[in-house]
């Protein structure tokens, strides 16, 4: 696991993953935690993998999607749920994450294997 303070994208390094999540008291903080994480070890990958094109990338987003979605449960358990204000939250996450990178990819594809 890297911590944010690992990586190398300046604009990665101090930006505030999930603050909307994190301001939202629906939302359990240790939960946001683990989804906050999942966004930073993504981008551990994208910067140690060093995707080459959108498919590349795509793939990458993905799998951290599939992590997300293994948490839906977890959230459930604890009287929330990642609904319309946390998929917004993540999606707007993801596509910051994308264009830090030098990438214009579709917001939709990035989180493409989301259930939530």
């Amino acid at each position: 696991m890297i911590e944010q303070t690992e990586l190398t994208n300046v604009k990665l390094k101090d930006y505030g993953f999930l603050d909307c999540m994190y301001r939202d008291s629906y939302f359990p903080k240790f939960l946001v935690d683990k989804c906050k994480n999942i966004l930073v070890n993504m981008c551990g990958t994208i910067e140690t993998e060093t995707p080459e094109n959108l498919e590349e990338l795509y793939k990458i987003t993905q799998s951290a999607t599939d992590k997300l979605n293994d948490l839906e449960d977890e959230f459930f358990e604890n009287n929330s749920e990642i609904e319309t204000g946390a998929r917004e939250c993540l999606g707007a996450n993801f596509a910051y994450i994308s264009e830090a990178y030098g990438f214009d990819a579709d917001v939709e594809e990035l989180i493409a294997t989301r259930n939530w």
